[in-house]
């Protein structure tokens, strides 16, 4: 069995996994490590499991988001032609001035 010892938000975590998913275990750390960056650049301060809930919720809304783009993908649908666009980019942008709130009653 593999491991790996990643850094996030400041803390060094020894993750197992299986061997040869070494490099992939630590792609992913750092793409949670960006996102702790991201929402700590927009201020505010608060206890580490907010912190990774914030990271969390951001990395499920790409995922939806990526879900969301392969549906369209798969159904045919044009590039553009998304009738739901508007909808779903306010839908985003919605969520991103809440965790911005968030951000500011967390100071």
């Amino acid at each position: 069995m593999g491991q790996v010892t990643v850094r996030v938000n400041g803390y060094s975590h020894t993750i197992g996994c299986k061997d040869g998913e070494e490099q992939h275990v630590a792609a992913l750390a750092q793409q949670i490590e960006d996102k702790v960056r991201l929402i700590r650049g927009m201020g505010g301060q608060f206890s580490e499991a907010r912190m990774l809930l914030h990271v969390a919720l951001l990395l499920a809304d790409e995922g939806g988001d990526m879900r969301a783009e392969i549906d369209r993908l798969r159904s045919g649908q044009p590039a553009g032609a998304d009738p739901q666009l508007a909808e779903r980019l306010a839908r985003i942008a919605e969520r991103i001035e809440g965790l911005a709130q968030t951000l500011d009653r967390a100071t």
